[in-house]
């Protein structure tokens, strides 16, 4: 830990540091000397305005004369003078949360190399629990709104709420990894990977317990549905085993970089397809009986996509598929086959060169590539377990 503080100044992490704060600079004097248009236009519009909507149970907020209203009909908002935020993203968002987790990337790789940690595959395995934990503290600030903010009151609601909670885990995370470093460099331990494996495993028990506790308990809307989740954990097994296997056949070179750590990548990604389906389509089914028909979300408590990229995937299938298909399967299971088709076309991408000449960047991006699809799968997952 001294070494990185004696090289910060003079070394890459420290002008990586000092261009990052320019930046973040530059987005604050525009968001002072130019409040409608930097601020309320852009930052709030895209990135913050979204947050406190969904913060606030709103289904839109608006931005007045300098002040945040919240809106709770849809007739409202759509009558309501720009800029309006809606819970959840926008192709402008994603995009803008794409930029920060590169250069989010780009400054861990460097603080990595500086802690002489990150190079190796194990290193990976250790950070698994945490993409889960991300879920299952959005669960339970899901489970906290029904119950009136009680546990998590606004604003602190906030840093629970995608995606500002990607940046509440990666810090959780990141003072894991500092802690378990110290602790090696103490002796107390041999081995940092283990102290941040474990960490994660015992955040996990803490907050899926906690959700366990209420759907048992019966505590506010939370039950427990155990055919959900046997059901959407049996549907990304299948769909995991599948794609690995069936690539390994017939496409070995896609695993020549990753080896068996692809097998978690494909599962995150198959996790949120199979996830999307259970919730949008088959939740009605499993916990109501019925079919398995595209429902209202207001319907037996299916949910809705948020995702754009989701909701226009959706939208393709309804338009396009034939009535037997929708009526027998739903519309969100070609969700699920573009989440495998994306996540093998990720691993094809990682080649043995990557992890021999940048391997701290080529974990980082491993790292990243499983993130964004075992956080957001978990979530849905455990929502629809927990009916919240």
């Amino acid at each position: 830990m001294s070494r990185l503080a004696d090289r910060l100044g003079t070394s890459t992490l420290g002008a990586y540091l000092l261009a990052v704060g320019a930046g973040v600079l530059a987005l604050v004097l525009g968001s002072l000397l130019f409040p409608r248009t930097v601020y309320d236009g852009f930052v709030w519009h895209y990135f913050w305005g979204p947050v406190q909507a969904d913060a606030n149970n709103a289904v839109c907020a608006v931005r007045e004369a300098g002040e945040t209203v919240y809106l709770g009909s849809a007739s409202a908002c759509g009558s309501a003078a720009e800029p309006v935020a809606y819970p959840g993203y926008t192709l402008v968002s994603e995009a803008g949360y794409v930029i920060v987790l590169l250069v989010a990337l780009s400054g861990l790789v460097l603080l990595l190399r500086e802690l002489d940690l990150g190079s190796r595959i194990d290193f990976f395995y250790a950070l698994v629990p945490f993409f889960l934990f991300g879920g299952a503290l959005r669960v339970l600030e899901d489970a906290d709104n029904a119950l009136g903010d009680t546990l998590f009151p606004y604003p602190w609601d906030t840093l629970l709420i995608s995606p500002i909670i990607y940046f509440t885990v990666f810090f959780i995370t990141l003072a894991t990894i500092l802690v378990a470093v110290a602790l090696v460099q103490r002796d107390v331990v041999s081995d940092h990977n283990r102290v941040v494996l474990w960490t994660g495993i015992g955040l996990n028990v803490l907050t899926v317990g906690a959700l366990f506790v209420l759907g048992l308990g019966g505590v506010g809307p939370a039950t427990f549905h155990p055919q959900v989740l046997l059901v959407a954990l049996g549907l990304t097994a299948v769909s995991t085993a599948v794609a690995w296997y069936g690539t390994k056949r017939y496409a070995p070179w896609v695993h020549h970089g990753t080896g068996t750590a692809g097998v978690v990548v494909i599962a995150a990604h198959a996790l949120d397809g199979a996830a999307n389906v259970i919730g949008l389509n088959w939740m009605s089914a499993l916990v109501y009986g019925g079919g398995f028909a595209p429902r209202p979300p207001s319907v037996n408590g299916n949910l809705i996509p948020k995702h754009p990229v989701n909701a226009g995937i959706v939208n393709f299938a309804q338009a396009n598929f034939p009535d037997v298909v929708l009526a027998t399967l739903g519309d969100a299971w070609p969700f699920l086959i573009v989440k495998l088709v994306a996540a093998v076309a990720v691993l094809a991408i990682f080649e043995e060169e990557m992890f021999e000449e940048s391997p701290r960047y080529a974990i980082m991006l491993l790292i990243a590539v499983t993130a964004v699809g075992m956080g957001p799968g978990s979530r849905d997952l455990l929502r629809a377990t927990f009916g919240v």
